[in-house]
């Protein structure tokens, strides 16, 4: 079998020693005889291009502003929404419980209405008096303080300067009275180290 034989069969492929060309193609030497290939060119022809119908095109796109335009109605929605807070939530215990603990409002008659009334009105009218003559008392206090520094003042200076000085040992005033619970002895008080867990929102 020869080599022309052997090439009709893939007219692709030729002789050619030297040349180098865009097409694959097989070369022999003979000393030592083997055979040699080109690279391979890796390439297709471009797929032609389909025409859509206009109407097609303008339904998609309709379809995607349509979908677009929902999207931004939901981020809208959810904008408003404020994040919630879970100490100012009541707990669902609460909740289902309600019932039990609402109190039935009460129907009072005329006569206990106006004895509620009649016993509010004597209250404010005992407080009324109560702060007068506690204001009046205290008026009269400063009036006989006031009288009398000036008495002092019209005998002797020196006496009505050290009589306006304040008193030194009523200011440190210490009061120490007993606490919930009592210290414990050799106590290691923690390092702040905390664990956070409050909750995000992304």
């Amino acid at each position: 079998m020869s080599y022309s034989y052997f090439l009709s069969h893939f007219s692709r492929l030729f002789i050619n020693g030297n040349s180098s060309s865009t097409i694959r193609h097989i070369s022999t030497n003979t000393n030592p005889l083997f055979f040699q290939t080109t690279n391979i060119l890796r390439a297709e022809p471009l797929k032609k291009k389909k025409r859509l119908d206009p109407a097609i095109i303008k339904q998609r796109e309709e379809k995607r502003r349509k979908k677009l335009e929902k999207q931004i109605r939901k981020l809208e929605k959810v904008a408003l929404q404020l994040k919630p807070i879970d100490e100012c939530e009541v707990p669902l215990k609460l909740i289902d419980g309600k019932e039990e603990r609402i109190r039935k409002q009460l129907i009072l008659n005329d006569e206990v209405i106006e004895e509620r009334e009649l016993l509010k009105k004597t209250w404010c009218a005992y407080k009324y008096h109560q702060q007068l003559s506690l204001v009046q008392m205290i008026d009269s206090v400063l009036s006989s303080q006031q009288k009398a520094l000036d008495e002092l003042r019209m005998e002797s200076e020196e006496l009505y300067m050290e009589a306006i000085q304040p008193d030194i040992d009523l200011l440190p005033y210490i009061a120490k009275g007993p606490v919930s619970t009592p210290p414990i002895k050799n106590y290691p008080s923690p390092d702040g180290e905390y664990e956070n867990i409050s909750k995000t929102w992304d």
